[in-house]
């Protein structure tokens, strides 16, 4: 008994290992998509974690990839932490909704929510953290952030959280979803195997 639990666990700690090599990895890799929004595709493993592992190795992946992402961080750190809290967004409600049925309509069903969440997350984190940050920082007020994103008819802090970083984490949680509902099954006996 204690052997098959010391293999799961053996095998559980090398996969999310893998799985945050990746996701660290892809953390490096950014698409410029609106004002100073860039897309990443890091969660992508996260998720792929959850899923085939549950909501505590799915934070723990994405926990590790937001520390590693301080070795290479531009905001002290900040960015590192706004980018764990829209990810545990994301991930928890898939994880719950996927878990208590594992089927396809619901893995579905909990990443539209979790997207959902993102974006909430993503437009309040941004309000309170990450706006705040980048005005102490780079000692603008909140006309010099709008002239930096460089959004036409975005003049006010609500148009830039509701028109511009609430539909990004919309998209980027959509384009996230859909890789991920893509490669999980073509991935699940690899992403369940157990390591000797």
């Amino acid at each position: 008994m204690s052997n098959t639990k010391t293999r799961f666990s053996v095998g559980v700690m090398t996969r999310i290992a893998i799985l945050t090599a990746i996701a660290s990895i892809l953390f490096l890799i950014e698409i410029p998509v609106v004002a100073f929004y860039k897309l990443d595709l890091s969660n992508i493993p996260v998720l792929l974690g959850t899923f085939s592992m549950g909501a505590v190795p799915g934070l723990i992946i994405l926990f590790l990839k937001s520390a590693i992402g301080l070795l290479h961080s531009s905001s002290a750190g900040v960015g590192e932490l706004a980018d764990f809290i829209m990810g545990a967004a994301l991930i928890l409600p898939a994880a719950l909704i996927y878990h208590r049925n594992k089927t396809r309509k619901s893995a579905i069903i909990g990443m539209l929510i979790g997207t959902l969440c993102t974006a909430i997350a993503g437009v309040l984190v941004n309000k309170f953290i990450m706006l705040p940050f980048y005005m102490g920082a780079f000692h603008m007020d909140m006309q010099g952030i709008l002239d930096f994103a460089r959004v036409t008819g975005v003049d006010t802090e609500w148009k830039l959280l509701l028109l511009i970083t609430g539909p990004f984490n919309l998209l980027k949680g959509t384009v996230l979803c859909i890789v991920t509902g893509l490669i999980y099954k073509p991935l699940s006996p690899i992403l369940h195997e157990k390591i000797r």
